[in-house]
C-alpha cells in the first residue's frame, strides 16, 4: 500500500493535463540518494544527502558560484569594516518565504532582516546545531554586545570575537540558511519533514524512504543572464533506492536523469581506464567530472607524551616520510580508481582551492632510494630490526590500503591491515587509539583554512579534529597570522608554508584528491558542478 500511495502521490503531484487534455509538458529532474535523507532543516544540514535537499529549498544571505566565489544571494551586497570585525549585510526586497499553513492565509511573507537573526539565534541553541561554535560570532552575552542584529528591515550586522578571514565561505554553508519562526513554532520538532523556505522549489512530498517531491517556486528571486526567472524544470524528484546496480539500471530505464559519486555504480564496468565513459553508454549519457574538496590520507598519531606513541617507530619523522615515499600513488589512481581523483603530490589542501600548488607545495613520489635512505637514517637500515605496524580502514577502502601494504612490503616496510566498522574506527581515532588510520576530509567551506585548521595544536582530538596530534608552534604562529590577513595574496602564501610544513613533518600520508563524479542523461543541461559538490538544481533544463 505504501509503494502504491507513493506512485499515485507522485502522478498527482507531477503530471496534469489541460481542459483540451493536452500531452503533459511538465518537466521533471530526477536523481537517486542512497544514502537517504534524515532531515531537511537546514540546521541538520551535516552530509551531503540533507545539504543537497537543502539547497533547493532554502537560501542564506549569501551563496557559492561554482568557481567557489562567495556572491550575493538574499543579501544583494556586503561589506567589511577595516578591522575584519564588522560584517554588515544589505538585503534584497524581493525575497519571500514559501507559501505555507504556518503563515496567516497561507500566503507566505517577505523576508526581513529579524528574520535573518531569528536563524543565527537559533543555531546557539546545542539542541538544534553546533555551527555557530565554529565561525567566531561574538557570544550573545559578551560584553553586553549582540553578535548579530538588525537595525531595520534591510539591514544586517554580524561582530566577530576576532578576525576571520573564512568568515564569508562558512556563511555558505546551509546551516545559515533563513528560516521563518511561524513555520519553525507551528511544526517544531516535526520542521525537519515541513521545510518552509525561500528556495528554487518548494516543499511537496516527503514519503521517508521512498520518494521526496519538490515543485518549482512560483516566486523566486533569482533570474538568468537574460532576465528569465528562475528554475526552469516544474518539479525535483529524489528516489532513495539503496541498491546501486538497481539503481544504475533505473538511469539506463530513463527513470533517473543522474547518479552521482563513484560508489554509486561499477566504475570498472562503465569506465574505461582513462576514467571516461565506456563507448555503449557514450550515446545517452555524458560524464561530469570536476575537482573535490576532499583529501584521502592516512593519519599518523605523533603524540609522543602518549604510551601508544612512545612504543612506536612512527614516532619517528623518518619513517613516517619513508611510508610516503614507498608505494605508487598514480598506478593506485590508474588501477584501482580508473583515474577518478588525483594522485596527491602535493600537500593536505585539495586541487580546487586557490593556494593548491604543486610547484610551491612539494609533496612525495614514488622512490624506493629515498625508503631506503630514510629507514637507514631511523636506524632500520632494509628494514631489519623494524616491526610490523598496523593500518585500520574501512572495508570500502581495503583494496587500496592493500595495495599500499603490497608495495611497502617490497620496500621493506611491513604493514599489517585492520578492516574495521566505520562507526568504531571514528570513536578510536578520536579517543587516539590508534597510531595509524585511513580516513578523508571534505571540506565544509571553501577555505583552506577548513583543512589547515586540523593540524592547529589548540585543535587536538578529542574536542577537536587534529587526529594526530600534531604540534608545531611555526605552524601554530602562521595559522594564526592566516585568520587576521585581509590580503589574499599574502593568506595564500602563509597557507602554502603551512601546508609544506606538515607534508615535511609528515604526520599523514595524502592519497589522493577526490573528483565529483556524475553520470547525466544527455536530455540535462546547464547542471553545474562545483568543487564543493553541491547540488544546484535551479539551472537545470530538460528536453
Amino acid at each position: 500500500m505504501r509503494i502504491i500511495f507513493s506512485a499515485i502521490a507522485v502522478f498527482l503531484i507531477i503530471s496534469c493535463s489541460n481542459n483540451n487534455q493536452e500531452k503533459d509538458k511538465h518537466t521533471v529532474f530526477t536523481y537517486n540518494e542512497t544514502a537517504g535523507i534524515t532531515s531537511l532543516d537546514p540546521a541538520a544540514s551535516s552530509n551531503f544527502e540533507n545539504i543537497w535537499g537543502v539547497n533547493q529549498l532554502f537560501n542564506g544571505l549569501v551563496q557559492m558560484d561554482d568557481e567557489l566565489n562567495v556572491v550575493p544571494s538574499i543579501a544583494k551586497k556586503f561589506s567589511i569594516s577595516n578591522d575584519g570585525l564588522t560584517y554588515t549585510f544589505n538585503l534584497r526586497n524581493d525575497v519571500y518565504f514559501h507559501d505555507d499553513k504556518s503563515f496567516k492565509d497561507g500566503k507566505g511573507r517577505k523576508v526581513i532582516a529579524e528574520d535573518v537573526v531569528y536563524s543565527f539565534n537559533r543555531l546557539y541553541d546545542s539542541k538544534v546545531s553546533s555551527a555557530l561554535s565554529v565561525v567566531g560570532i561574538i557570544d550573545q552575552d559578551e560584553k553586553n554586545k549582540k553578535g548579530i542584529t538588525a537595525p531595520n528591515d534591510s539591514t544586517v550586522i554580524i561582530l566577530l570575537k576576532e578576525p576571520f578571514g573564512a568568515f564569508l565561505s562558512t556563511l555558505t554553508m546551509k546551516y545559515f540558511s533563513v528560516v521563518p519562526h511561524e513555520a519553525i513554532d507551528f511544526y517544531k520538532q516535526e520542521f525537519r519533514r515541513n521545510p518552509v523556505g525561500t528556495g528554487p522549489f518548494v516543499f511537496k512530498l516527503w514519503d521517508e524512504g521512498t520518494k521526496l517531491i519538490m515543485h518549482k517556486n512560483p516566486n523566486y528571486f533569482e533570474t538568468d543572464a537574460q532576465g528569465n526567472r528562475l528554475p526552469y524544470v516544474d518539479a525535483v524528484s529524489v528516489s532513495f533506492i539503496k541498491e546501486k546496480q538497481t539503481a544504475f539500471m533505473e538511469l539506463l530505464n530513463g527513470k533517473l536523469d543522474m547518479i552521482s559519486g563513484a560508489d554509486a555504480f561499477n566504475i570498472r564496468e562503465v569506465l574505461n581506464k582513462n576514467g571516461e565513459l565506456n563507448e555503449e553508454y557514450t550515446k545517452k549519457f555524458y560524464l561530469q567530472k570536476e575537482r573535490f574538496l576532499k583529501t584521502d590520507y592516512i593519519g599518523i598519531l605523533i603524540d609522543s607524551k602518549l604510551e601508544i606513541v612512545k612504543k612506536s617507530p612512527l614516532r619517528l619523522k623518518a619513517i613516517r616520510q619513508a611510508i610516503n615515499y614507498g608505494f605508487d600513488r598514480d598506478k593506485m589512481i590508474k588501477y584501482l580508481r580508473n583515474n577518478i581523483g588525483k594522485p596527491a603530490h602535493a600537500g593536505f589542501v585539495p586541487h580546487g582551492l586557490k593556494s593548491f600548488n604543486e610547484n610551491k607545495v612539494k609533496g612525495y613520489h614514488y622512490n624506493p632510494e629515498k625508503v631506503r635512505d630514510l629507514l637507514a637514517e631511523a636506524g632500520y637500515p632494509q628494514g631489519k630490526g623494524l616491526p610490523e605496524m598496523t593500518m585500520y580502514a574501512t572495508e570500502n577502502f581495503k583494496e587500496i590500503v592493500e595495495y599500499i601494504q603490497s608495495q611497502l612490503a617490497e620496500n621493506h616496510i611491513k604493514i599489517q591491515i585492520s578492516v574495521e566498522k566505520a562507526s568504531v574506527l571514528k570513536q578510536a581515532v578520536i579517543n587516539s587509539q590508534y597510531m595509524m588510520f585511513k580516513k578523508s576530509w571534505v571540506g565544509d567551506y571553501a577555505d583552506e583554512e577548513n583543512f589547515l585548521s586540523m593540524f592547529y595544536s589548540k585543535n587536538f582530538s578529542p574536542d577537536g579534529f587534529n587526529y594526530f596530534h600534531y604540534s608545531n608552534p611555526k605552524f601554530d604562529k602562521a595559522f594564526e597570522e592566516s585568520m587576521k590577513e585581509k590580503n589574499d595574496t599574502i593568506r595564500r602564501n602563509l597557507y602554502q608554508s603551512m601546508d609544506q610544513m606538515i607534508i615535511d613533518d609528515a604526520p599523514i600520508v595524502p592519497l589522493f584528491y577526490d573528483e565529483v563524479i556524475r553520470i547525466v542523461n544527455k536530455r540535462i543541461s546547464g547542471l553545474g558542478n562545483n568543487p564543493m559538490n553541491l547540488l544546484n538544481v535551479k539551472t537545470v533544463k530538460k528536453n
